[in-house]
């Protein structure tokens, strides 16, 4: 068999004990675009920090693979470590967040391309505390509690985050100015 056909726990069990570097290797393609996008969000939009922030969100994952106990999926283990990375990184730096008058134009996307970069531009109206549940919610597909198991954030506040994000956003669609 594959090891793209191969299920996360048997990629993790390959990588373990054989230290099958071609098993961490299918692990990073299967999530490096998921973790990317994610951080992407969390970064307002800063791809080169996101890009970092992935890079050692992986290399972390690799040295501490052995402590993945598979309780959980393999996608919230890796959103956890690239959420706790990305909380040291805004401890260490300033991030400017957009405020709720600042203008921004959104226009109809063409593309997915187009449709993603508008997501970014749109999700740096959301405290980052929204833009982690949300992201996490809408682009990882997660449950409640499964960000509530990333985050540490309790499951009323993760509620909250995400209805507040909402119906920002919404507000956002609602006033902006569309163009073609």
């Amino acid at each position: 068999m594959q090891l793209s056909q191969r299920s996360d726990q048997e990629l993790v069990a390959l990588a373990i004990s054989s230290s099958d570097h071609k098993a961490f290797t299918s692990i990073v393609e299967r999530y490096q675009s998921l973790i990317r996008q994610f951080l992407r969000r969390l970064t307002a939009g800063d791809t080169a920090q996101a890009d970092d922030l992935a890079q050692d969100t992986f290399f972390m994952a690799y040295q501490k693979l052995h402590t993945f106990k598979g309780t959980g999926s393999l996608k919230s283990w890796l959103h956890t470590i690239a959420y706790r990375l990305f909380l040291k990184h805004i401890q260490k730096h300033q991030m400017v967040e957009l405020g709720e008058n600042d203008p921004i134009l959104i226009s109809e996307p063409q593309s997915a391309l187009e449709a993603d970069l508008l997501a970014e531009k749109m999700m740096q109206r959301l405290s980052a505390d929204e833009r982690v549940v949300m992201t996490l919610f809408m682009a990882a597909e997660m449950s409640h509690s499964q960000i509530v198991e990333v985050t540490d954030i309790p499951l009323g506040t993760v509620k909250s985050h995400i209805q507040r994000a909402k119906v920002k956003l919404q507000q956002l669609v609602e006033k902006s100015q569309l163009v073609a």
